[in-house]
């Protein structure tokens, strides 16, 4: 349901509905209000926009929450991305979402360039072999240890993910997600009582192109849709976290 409240294309067919019982009755500033809205809709459906708002999301990790060379030796944790298809084995590579893929790439690029330390995959998932199982061994393949790496299984959110991990690792971290994700990750990993420090594994955010950046695209609304996902995701950590401290 989410998805659909966050979708340019609904906000666009609600104008439309708006504007079309309203704008012969309306007063000027109604009028005004509309065409600024109608325009907004249209620049978040575009790459100009849609990678403005990945800008502002992707920006938001805390100063405080970046790595520097003296966390070499902190553990990893490495946030799955989603199946995109129930696995049908531990080595059914194919059922990982392009996320988890690329997050697993940069997790294991983090463990290649410094000590060998411990890896955790976190991620489980409705099915009955857990996303953190597939990655596993996916790692293993990309030549981490076995010895190396252990899985948490049992989360269905980042939220989950880091109060599950509570008491198992110290309390510096080094997290491993997507840029668009990470400022969620480090709310809820802080809320967990870890201080964490984040590592992005790729970036959503494309620098402007050709002429087709200032055109309306489908890949742009989906984009604007991931970043909004995000920044509601964001908002509603912060409010658990305030309740966790509350309580």
């Amino acid at each position: 349901m989410h998805h659909l409240l966050l979708s340019p294309m609904t906000w666009a067919l609600l104008w439309m509905a708006v504007a079309w019982m309203s704008w012969r009755r309306g007063r000027a500033w109604w009028r005004v209000v509309l065409v600024a809205a109608g325009l907004a809709i249209v620049l978040l459906c575009t790459p100009l926009g849609a990678n403005a708002l990945i800008r502002v999301v992707e920006s938001h990790v805390p100063t405080d929450a970046r790595c520097g060379a003296g966390d070499a030796g902190a553990p990893i944790v490495v946030l799955s991305g989603g199946l995109a298809d129930e696995p049908r084995a531990q080595d059914d590579y194919i059922a990982l979402m392009p996320a988890s893929w690329r997050r697993l790439r940069g997790g294991v690029a983090l463990w290649r360039s410094g000590p060998p330390v411990p890896m955790v995959i976190a991620g489980g998932g409705p099915f009955a072999i857990k996303e953190a199982t597939v990655l596993s061994r996916l790692a293993q393949d990309w030549g981490i240890p076995a010895a190396m790496l252990s899985e948490e299984t049992q989360s269905t959110t980042t939220w989950e993910s880091a109060m599950a991990l509570r008491g198992t690792l110290p309390a510096r971290v080094r997290v491993v997600s997507s840029a668009t994700h990470l400022p969620r990750a480090v709310v809820a990993f802080r809320a967990a009582g870890f201080t964490p420090c984040a590592v992005a594994s790729d970036s959503a955010f494309v620098p402007m192109g050709s002429v087709g950046y200032f055109m309306p695209q489908l890949s742009a609304m989906q984009k604007t849709q991931l970043a909004l996902y995000e920044l509601a995701g964001t908002v509603s950590y912060r409010w658990k976290a305030g309740r966790s401290k509350a309580e």
